[in-house]
């Protein structure tokens, strides 16, 4: 069988889902193409089914929650409870966040600010706010949302098993079901990046060193280290006091470092909790090792951490495990080389700097690289530009992932799924300009794809503009 698209995405994550459902909206023939039973990637997949505290996240993903909110128990803001850093290590094995009933999805736009978390409790009770959500649910609405458009067709189990391209342009490609889809434009949201380095483009991995792009918290040589990976499960109350036994199998002590590591503990509506362990493993260790592998070796860490947990925090003793997620979340692997590369610079950039003259979104989450050195909380929010989805050289092709064009340390900022599907949101807008104009990608006038995002309710700027401000507002009381 063969078809053809106006655009073809390939990944159904958080930057394919805002780029298919921005692209079919404005009437592209549009097809997603994931390899999962369902949509949604890390956010589900996963376990990584809350959005932190950030700005952006005023397209289509204030959207799904205001779907998600008509559903009973299916999502609610959450807020810090407790911390170690404020009350000690043997008060809590890390963070503890919970339904906070009384805030509402704008009081989730914000994060910079804080010097850190151990010095500014008050800051982070009063500001830090996230979105938590039920994955089958999420899922669920992503489906509709995807299905509403009626110009959008949606391949699960799906993967791409050749990408034939020329001059830089990708003409078709074969699916893992026999298909060829051939498509004027293309958007990778894989993830790692490997649809674009299928179709010849430049990948790297590991942190760059500090003179590669004059990043003053860079190594001085370029390494391997990459953001630690997670195995995040889901526990739920019972009756009952008791400590699960650990098969004999599995050390009752820490094996991969030197101490267990924390987590960050948030809870689901229904009150189940989401533990996720900060990392489980280093992300070279994980790229490096065969994924069945990895996943085996996450999996007794868990259950190793859970054991000490139950031992040395009595209240996780009315907790058991409802479920492991089914994949790892994965923070970094590989990176596209664009047209740009955003840095460490660009993400702490100074007030009194002007905004890329393409910007499609900002984000102000704080360099967070876990298990690999270099952080840092940010002072105020930074633009991130178009040139960014673009692969260099390619004119049909553009990457809407946490593998976009980023460096080591400024993808630790802005890998966080809003970010991610706001970036997805403004890729398919910017394939609905190109066809509509005739253009090719890297060629869609800034101001054009600035404006029709500006139109989307899309954040742009900081402070938030009071136009989307009232639409927050209205739109959630309604």
């Amino acid at each position: 069988m063969t078809d053809r698209y106006d655009v073809c995405i390939v990944g159904g994550g958080s930057g394919g889902i805002g780029a298919a459902i921005s692209a079919a909206r404005a009437g592209l023939k549009t097809i997603i193409i994931e390899r999962s039973p369902e949509p949604g990637g890390t956010a589900n997949r996963c376990g990584v089914n809350m959005w932190e505290s950030g700005v952006g996240g005023t397209g289509i993903p204030f959207e799904i929650y205001l779907r998600l909110k008509k559903i009973p128990y299916a999502t609610s803001i959450y807020g810090y409870e407790r911390h170690f850093l404020w009350q000690g290590r043997k008060s809590f094995p890390g963070g503890e966040l919970v339904v906070c009933p009384d805030k509402q999805y704008i009081n989730t736009l914000v994060r910079h600010g804080m010097r850190n978390l151990k010095e500014d409790e008050n800051f982070a009770r009063n500001n830090l706010f996230g979105v938590i959500f039920e994955p089958k649910e999420y899922a669920k609405v992503i489906m509709d949302m995807l299905e509403e458009t009626a110009t959008c067709r949606i391949l699960l189990n799906t993967q791409f098993v050749e990408v034939h391209h020329n001059n830089e342009r990708i003409t078709h490609i074969t699916l893992s079901n026999g298909e060829t889809i051939y498509a004027d434009f293309w958007i990778d949201g894989t993830g790692d990046g490997c649809f674009c380095f299928a179709a010849g483009c430049r990948r790297v991995k590991g942190q760059e060193s500090k003179k590669t792009y004059g990043e003053p918290s860079a190594p001085e040589k370029p390494n391997d280290r990459m953001n630690g990976v997670s195995l995040i499960f889901r526990i739920k109350p019972r009756k009952g006091q008791y400590i699960d036994t650990l098969s004999k199998d599995i050390p009752d002590r820490c094996w991969w470092q030197k101490q267990y590591p924390f987590a960050s503990i948030v809870s689901y509506p229904n009150d189940d909790r989401n533990v996720n362990i900060l990392p489980i493993m280093l992300g070279e260790e994980f790229l490096n090792t065969p994924y069945d592998i990895s996943y085996k070796e996450c999996h007794k860490r868990c259950l190793s951490w859970w054991h000490y947990v139950q031992k040395e925090y009595p209240e996780f003793r009315g907790y058991e495990i409802h479920s492991f997620f089914p994949e790892i979340g994965v923070r970094e692997t590989y990176r596209v080389i664009g047209e740009y590369i955003l840095t460490e610079g660009d993400v702490k950039i100074t007030p009194d700097k002007n905004y890329f003259n393409d910007t499609i979104t900002i984000a102000d989450h704080s360099l967070d690289r876990h298990g690999a050195k270099a952080g840092g909380n940010l002072k105020r929010p930074y633009p991130i530009p178009y040139r960014c989805l673009i692969p260099k050289g390619y004119t049909n092709l553009l990457i809407a992932c946490r593998a976009a064009s980023f460096s080591s340390i400024a993808a630790s900022s802005c890998r966080l799924s809003r970010t991610i599907m706001q970036l997805g949101q403004a890729a398919g807008t910017a394939c609905a300009i190109a066809k509509k104009t005739g253009c090719e990608l890297p060629a869609v006038p800034s101001e054009v794809l600035h404006s029709e995002l500006v139109r989307q309710n899309i954040q742009l700027t900081w402070p938030l503009e009071r136009v989307i401000r009232n639409y927050l507002i209205k739109k959630e009381m309604n």
